[in-house]
């Protein structure tokens, strides 16, 4: 995600910070190469000029001049100003004064519309919204069914009554009525721009079922190009933001940074993997600092919240506490961890990271394999794997489809990574004792 753009940024800010004071040839070097790292991300030339002036008038002025460092305040004025293009505050969906809400989703065809409609559904349904959704392209051989599959894997239903899309979204919105269902997700006909009978259709389809919010699925893939496409399509249907998907694919963020500076339209929701879950709102700030290799703590305190159990990491630090960390536990932890995200995605959001890992490539099925040989143990060996020796080392092996030196180098990370927690809770208790005996 924004690999190109974080790595300019990585190399501009590191020459920036060995310098003390900064010269007007200073500010304009550093304006110049962002110019050249923000065209080279495929961001739009009408976000790319207003962003250099805003930026070389604040980064010339008494705030910079009067820092103590102007290096770090020149940073900070970067981050300020990329979040302003991102978008600035937070979009939210319209909330209506009575359910349903009606979410309506357009996009060229091949934009991940179907799949964003699912994960939408997903998302509302896990911040407490029921969800129904509506199965109205029946353009695309198979759109129907596509949904119905994926509304199965999120635990929604789906409704697909009728031939023509118009009478499918009406029949949705009463079935939602029907059902008790506080939102309903329109998923219309993939189309290209051009294409004026389907554009037609599609603002059919939005006049009769008055949509709260009508949300422009596109490909971050597209880069400067989603500028054209969304202004093509506001001109057909009236906008209320836009649903970027394939995000964890793109290296540019072209997408990104030009939609909203020159169509007006906030980001509203990023899908940044390919599971159902893979799915968040879109914060320009937070958005910013992962651009700046900053990291994006408060996402990742977010993702953990949702899928660490509160009693079991009680239980599992109580665990460590007493030196009782046992490989059950390790793999109970790491599966919780796997359910946060890709890792490469958890990686990015991790502040101080270094480049060399930020850019390694991180094997997921290297964590499938710990995970088959903790489960080709015995109950006995989970518990103290001081008593695996050679046989049990061979039968553990076969039994995860891997080799004896595997099984070795998976034990010795367990040890490490046990003896590193120990120190760190029992430091953590050193120093509240020593805080205890001061206030004392």
């Amino acid at each position: 995600m924004f690999d190109t753009l974080q790595d300019r940024f990585d190399g501009i800010f590191r020459r920036l910070r060995s310098r003390g004071r900064l010269s007007e040839a200073d500010v304009d070097e550093v304006a110049r190469e962002i110019r050249l790292a923000l065209l080279e991300a495929d961001a739009n030339v009408r976000v790319v000029k207003p962003f250099i002036t805003r930026l070389k008038a604040r980064a010339t002025g008494a705030e910079v001049a009067q820092s103590l460092g102007p290096a770090q305040q020149v940073i900070k004025i970067v981050h300020e100003e990329l979040t302003t293009t991102l978008g600035g505050d937070v979009a939210k969906l319209t909330t209506p004064s009575r359910p349903p809400a009606v979410i309506l989703l357009v996009g060229l065809q091949g934009a991940g519309k179907t799949t964003a409609a699912a994960k939408l559904a997903r998302y509302l349904e896990g911040q407490g919204r029921t969800a129904l959704l509506v199965a109205a392209d029946l353009q695309r051989p198979a759109a129907v069914e596509q949904l119905r599959v994926l509304g199965d894997q999120a635990h929604v239903p789906v409704s697909s009554d009728g031939t023509d899309p118009v009478a499918v979204a009406e029949a949705g919105i009463r079935e939602a009525e029907r059902l008790g269902r506080t939102v309903v997700i329109v998923d219309t006909a993939g189309r290209l721009h051009v294409d004026g009978a389907l554009m037609d259709e599609l603002t059919r389809v939005a006049v009769a079922v008055s949509p709260t919010d009508t949300l422009l699925t596109l490909d971050a893939m597209t880069g400067q190009e989603a500028v054209a496409v969304a202004s093509e399509f506001a001109a057909h249907v009236p906008l209320s933001g836009v649903v970027l998907t394939k995000l964890d694919g793109d290296a540019r963020g072209g997408a990104a940074l030009s939609v909203k500076e020159v169509t007006g339209l906030p980001i509203v929701f990023a899908s940044v993997g390919e599971k159902l879950d893979d799915f968040e709102p879109f914060y320009p700030d937070r958005m910013a600092s992962r651009i700046l290799g900053m990291g994006d703590v408060l996402t990742l305190i977010e993702k953990a919240e949702a899928v660490f159990d509160a009693d079991q990491a009680k239980a599992a630090e109580a665990k460590l506490r007493s030196g009782q960390f046992t490989l059950d536990d390790f793999l109970d932890q790491m599966r919780q961890m796997r359910k946060m995200g890709p890792l490469q995605s958890i990686v990015g959001m991790m502040p101080g990271v270094p480049k060399e890992l930020r850019d390694a490539e991180l094997d997921e099925r290297e964590l499938a394999r710990v995970e088959a040989i903790i489960c080709s143990m015995t109950p006995a060996e989970r518990r103290d794997p001081s008593i695996i020796n050679g046989s049990r080392r061979a039968r553990i092996a076969k039994g995860s489809g891997t080799s004896s030196a595997a099984v070795n180098a998976m034990l010795k990370q367990f040890k490490m990574v046990q003896q590193m927690m120990r120190t760190m809770t029992g430091g953590g208790s050193k120093h509240r004792r020593r805080a205890a005996r001061l206030g004392r």
